[in-house]
């Protein structure tokens, strides 16, 4: 049997980097349509630190086990936010970012047409959180070595750099010599070496 799904939807206001030209009262009431939301609240600064508990406290009020936040890029925010998550008891990757700020009040000043585009965007993540996996993080070994290949004058000053700051190094070079195009020349600007 699956899980019923719970989807929450924060939006945030960014101030008024979002809220300046996306209707976000407009945008929050709307995402309670979509199929499987349960929840939906707008927030001024999603990702300060009160924005933060409100995830945390609805997560557990409102037994959600997806959660969309629509505000900015999820370059800057997305791992705040999968840490609110984690902390809330809900696996980080049960959470999908809607970026309204840099797709839509930013790029566009017709407010009618950012909000739509605002909705656009937060359906697909509400699609796309109804498809997301609980995932576990792996630990893998790495082996603190590197191969270079070319043994031109890039090649041998990464070789060297990379043998002082401790790895094993191994150098590979098609041609007999190394020292690629630079063995061809006699003299060095400006010294004349």
């Amino acid at each position: 049997m699956a899980e019923e799904l719970r989807i929450g939807v924060f939006v945030c206001e960014c101030g008024i980097n979002i809220a300046g030209t996306v209707d976000c009262d407009g945008l929050t009431e709307w995402a309670k349509t979509l199929p499987d939301v349960v929840f939906a609240i707008k927030n001024r600064y999603t990702c300060a630190e009160p924005g933060q508990q409100e995830i945390k406290q609805y997560i557990k009020e409102e037994n959600l086990n997806r959660v969309v936040v629509a505000s900015c890029t999820p370059r800057m925010h997305e791992p705040t936010f999968r840490r609110c998550c984690a902390d809330a008891g809900l696996n980080p990757y049960l959470f999908e970012m809607a970026n309204i700020r840099e797709q839509c009040s930013w790029v566009h000043s017709d407010r009618k047409q950012a909000t739509q585009k605002a909705k656009d965007i937060v359906k697909i993540a509400v699609a796309k959180a109804r498809l997301l996996e609980s995932q576990k993080e792996l630990e893998v070994p790495v082996t603190q070595a590197a191969l270079v290949v070319g043994g031109g004058i890039a090649g041998i000053q990464s070789s060297l750099d990379l043998a002082d700051a401790g790895y094993q190094v191994w150098l590979v070079e098609k041609e007999p010599t190394i020292g690629g195009l630079m063995s061809y020349i006699n003299k060095t600007f400006p010294t004349m070496d």
